[in-house]
């Protein structure tokens, strides 16, 4: 009976030990007699005590390795200092633990060396411009050289690029004059514009005066050609008048004349005494003969 019960109590702890929980997110390698065998996946997993043990426990997770800060010499002999994290997974859990002795401390140096040599090869403005595309060549040259070591480069980001103080300030210089040369040149094309506008305004206004001047002009010389057809005519009714032999005509004619003489001599303004070498009874026979003619058109009116 206590035999019995000794096997059984044997029974369990060699069930308790041999069966070995594994957490979600790892695996384990299983090695017997130092050989690996297989790979414990996350649950209970069954070994066999004494003859199998647990040779490593892997992350099977994403993982970030942050690469401490390097001083690199770009291709234009700039001294920058840069820093960079790298995401990698797991995804054969023995290559990982059997292929490379030192997987964070391979992949690290792996990302630095490549980090040196991908930003040696650019200009400092390329490196400050362009940090996707390091991103781009780290991940694809990291992931390649990380392969064969069951292990998968996600993601290489550049943290920080930090050039030396000097180059900084002349870079601050630079862009402020940059900013200064485009404010210059918007200001220059905004007066550009503006004398443009002014000039077409201007030159509107001087083409609407001009057509306004035309068209009084053309006004002008309607009215005149038109007083000279009425002077015209009228001068040819006193013509017929006195080819009809009517001396109260020509009398009309010759004072017409005489009044107009005298209006030019009194609205001169240079004249301020005017002598007329006439006798005043001349002036008062004109006046006369003038009003026999009025009278004489207001009896043939009347007739």
């Amino acid at each position: 009976m206590e035999f019995a019960l000794a096997l059984v109590v044997l029974a369990l702890v060699f069930l308790v030990w041999a069966l070995t929980p594994v957490r979600q997110g790892y695996a384990y390698t299983i090695e017997r007699f130092g050989r690996y065998t297989h790979t414990a996946q996350p649950g209970l997993n069954f070994i066999m005590p004494i003859v199998d043990r647990v040779g490593r426990k892997v992350n099977m997770m994403e993982q970030v390795l942050d690469i401490p800060g390097q001083e690199i010499i770009t291709k234009d002999n700039a001294m920058v200092a840069v820093d960079g994290v790298v995401f990698f997974q797991v995804l054969d859990a023995a290559r990982a633990a059997y292929e490379v002795s030192d997987l964070y401390l391979a992949i690290m140096n792996l990302t630095t060396t490549n980090l040196r040599t991908v930003m040696g090869s650019m200009d400092l403005d390329e490196t400050l411009s362009k940090r996707d595309h390091i991103n781009a060549r780290l991940l694809v040259v990291v992931d390649e050289a990380t392969s064969p070591w069951g292990v998968k480069i996600t993601r290489v980001e550049i943290k920080d690029i930090r050039p030396p103080a000097d180059i900084s300030n002349a870079m601050a210089r630079q862009m402020k004059a940059e900013r200064e040369k485009r404010a210059n040149i918007l200001e220059a094309e905004g007066m550009r514009a503006s004398e443009i506008l002014r000039a077409e305004g201007e030159k509107q206004g001087q083409i609407l005066q001009a057509e306004g001047r035309r068209e009084a002009a053309f006004r002008d010389a309607e009215a005149r050609e038109r007083e000279a057809e009425a002077e015209a005519k009228a001068t040819q009714m006193v013509s017929d008048a006195i080819a009809g032999g009517n001396a109260q005509a020509i009398n009309y004619f010759i004072a017409q004349k005489y009044v107009e003489a005298i209006s030019q001599f009194a609205t001169s303004p240079n004249a301020k005494t005017i002598l007329f070498p006439v006798e005043a009874t001349q002036l008062i026979g004109t006046l006369g003969g003038i009003g026999e003619l009025a009278r004489d058109a207001i009896e043939r009116k009347g007739s």
